[in-house]
């Protein structure tokens, strides 16, 4: 007869059993539906309607921001505008990003978010910051130096290069 023990019970441990998400990732999924919406609410909105109002939701969520995060999003928010005009900020997952032809490109994370000791900028593989067959997709944030600013800069003008 065939056991009806799961694979966690047949092999003695139940330290790898699977809980699901998080009350952050839960989170996270639930405010990139309520984005889902949004934006297929805004479809008969022109463009430059679109990018506004995608725009400003992203400065609203910063401002939402505990005020260390929200200083890094605000900095990192200006140093990309200035850096790739042609990004268009929106919100992913509840995450300030940046994104081309509809294509998220690189994003903030709060420390916050998933009570991290520090914010993240990250990228994606739609941006080009290949190097070799190895390179980081991800930068830990907890200040930012004019130096850091010019760094991040260099990254996201190479990203969308």
């Amino acid at each position: 007869m065939p056991s009806t023990k799961s694979s966690a019970e047949n092999s003695g441990t139940t330290a790898e059993q699977y809980d699901g998400f998080t009350a952050e990732e839960r989170a996270a999924m639930k405010e990139h539906a309520q984005e889902q919406k949004k934006a297929a609410a805004r479809r008969s909105s022109s463009r430059a309607e679109k990018e506004a109002a995608a725009e400003q939701d992203v400065l609203a969520k910063i401002a939402e921001m505990p005020e260390a995060d929200r200083i890094l999003a605000e900095r990192i928010h200006e140093v990309i505008k200035a850096a790739a005009p042609d990004l268009a900020p929106k919100l992913w997952y509840g995450m300030p990003a940046y994104a081309r032809d509809g294509k998220v490109v690189c994003h903030f994370q709060s420390a916050e978010k998933f009570k991290s000791r520090y914010a993240t900028l990250g990228f994606s593989d739609q941006a080009a910051l290949d190097d070799g067959a190895m390179w980081p997709t991800a930068y830990a944030l907890k200040e930012l130096t004019a130096a850091d600013e010019q760094r991040i800069s260099a990254l996201v003008k190479k990203a969308v290069s």
